[in-house]
């Protein structure tokens, strides 16, 4: 109170007071808003847990032939998981320059990510993409050169001493302070700080996976704005008293953004089918995956974010089918009690990009500031469908009950437990189908789930 907020003194509702949320009340909601305090990128960044404890530094050693090189870490020595400090201790990074845009415009490798103050503790702020006016793109890829990660890619337009300037995506303001820009309906406003190269292997990817699909049509394709910043319903965009006018709810863009956290958007991203047969003394089953309702890979961006798929079969007692084939999770979807959250060797099929470090042999990791190659990559793009098929073996007649579970997990499992993150698995898509022996001893059923497209 009393303070001159910015933005907010226009732009904000605040809690508890009637209408719908304006700008800075859905941006502070919003992971933008977070960008610089995020505790995995933190620690991550710097080599701790979320308790402070660091891991010992990077070990090295040197062959004649090949030079110093990095080695794993000792198993006998308290370990907190990797950290970009650890690696490179004497260096700021370019990380900053997408999660700490606004500290990072004017320093974006000489900006400690773990050492944000002030404004520049506010990450991507409302500041910083209102005067974004231009974004260089590589003219035949179309893409965000691979040496210019976020701030390095934007044009930026700075108002003289005493004025303000502000870019917008409303084409009817007068000339002055505010400008109408159409870069700021456009995906290619996201571009920089969605992708991203390291040591010439892409990590972070959903503008490009956008643009190879086909909702980057022109005409009957989607924004990442349509699917991000979904119109809310509101009629102004700034508060009444404040000037804000009534306007076209189809043309407030909501600041809220959902993204990797967000439930409702992650149970509207895929279609999940279950149909189960019995023959005989089995039971075989197919599950089909399908990203018809996203515009980009599923999932996206970060490398350590994956699905998991869990198939179980039990009898009318509840006793677990015995699995006879099919394919089954790997490791890093946990070792030990399912109920914990831990499916390896479960039926079941796992979506994920899967780096290796190059020296180390890490895998999955989450250091791709090393150099790193693809292992696999199952994740699902634009329509892509994914079909598998499992078998179960049912000893006795009776009822049989088959679920498969599509969850979307963060990170991987063991470095969530080094780091301490506390972030649940979210439930995308579940079906079950129940079979009833009929007389002639053969059943079968089918079932798919359907959800209103986010993006048709």
């Amino acid at each position: 109170p009393g303070e001159n907020q910015g933005c907010s003194e226009c732009h904000f509702r605040g809690p508890g007071v009637p209408g719908k949320a304006l700008p800075v009340d859905e941006w502070l909601e919003d992971a933008h808003s977070q960008s610089a305090r995020n505790p995995r990128f933190l620690s991550l960044y710097s080599g701790t847990d979320v308790s402070g404890r660091r891991s010992p530094p990077t070990r090295y050693l040197h062959v004649k032939d090949y030079g110093t090189f990095p080695v794993a870490p000792d198993p006998d020595a308290p370990y907190y998981g990797p950290g970009y400090k650890l690696d490179y201790p004497g260096h700021a990074g370019n990380c900053a320059a997408c999660h700490l845009a606004a500290a990072a415009v004017n320093a974006p490798y000489d900006t400690e990510a773990d050492k944000a103050a002030g404004v520049g503790a506010e990450g991507v702020a409302c500041d910083f993409c209102h005067k974004i006016w231009d974004v260089r793109l590589d003219p035949v890829k179309g893409l965000p050169f691979e040496n210019q990660p976020g701030v390095l890619s934007f044009e930026f337009r700075r108002p003289a001493e005493g004025h303000q300037f502000f870019a917008g995506p409303l084409d009817d303001v007068a000339p002055g302070e505010d400008t109408y820009s159409e870069l700021q309906t456009k995906s290619q406003l996201c571009a920089p700080c969605h992708f991203a190269v390291f040591w010439d292997t892409t990590v972070y990817n959903s503008f490009g996976e956008w643009l190879a699909s086909s909702y980057s049509d022109a005409e009957q394709g989607k924004t990442c704005q349509d699917c991000h910043m979904p119109h809310s319903g509101a009629t102004r965009f700034a508060r009444e008293e404040k000037g804000g006018l009534a306007r076209d709810p189809a043309t407030i863009f909501a600041h809220r953004m959902p993204g990797a956290a967000d439930r409702e958007l992650l149970s509207n991203a895929v279609t999940l089918s279950l149909e189960a047969r019995q023959s005989k003394d089995a039971v075989r089953v197919k599950v089909t995956v399908t990203n018809d309702l996203t515009g980009h890979h599923v999932p996206t961006d970060s490398p350590l974010r994956h699905m998991i798929l869990v198939v179980t079969g039990e009898d009318g007692n509840g006793r677990g089918l015995d699995f006879v084939s099919g394919p089954t999770l790997p490791d890093w979807c946990g070792v030990g009690e399912p109920a914990e959250g831990n499916y390896a060797g479960l039926p079941g099929k796992a979506f994920a990009k899967i780096l290796e470090e190059s020296w180390t042999k890490i895998s999955p990791t989450a250091a791709y500031w090393n150099p790193t190659r693809v292992v696999s990559d199952t994740r699902l793009g634009a329509f892509e469908t994914d079909l598998s098929e499992y078998a179960f073996s049912v000893p006795e007649p009776g009822p049989v009950r088959v679920e498969a579970r599509l969850l979307y997990r963060r990170a991987y499992k063991d470095l969530m437990a080094l780091k301490g993150w506390t972030a649940p698995d979210i439930l995308m898509e579940k079906e079950t189908v129940v079979l009833d022996p009929p007389p002639d001893g053969r059943r079968s059923a089918s079932i798919s789930a359907s959800r209103p497209p986010k993006c048709p």
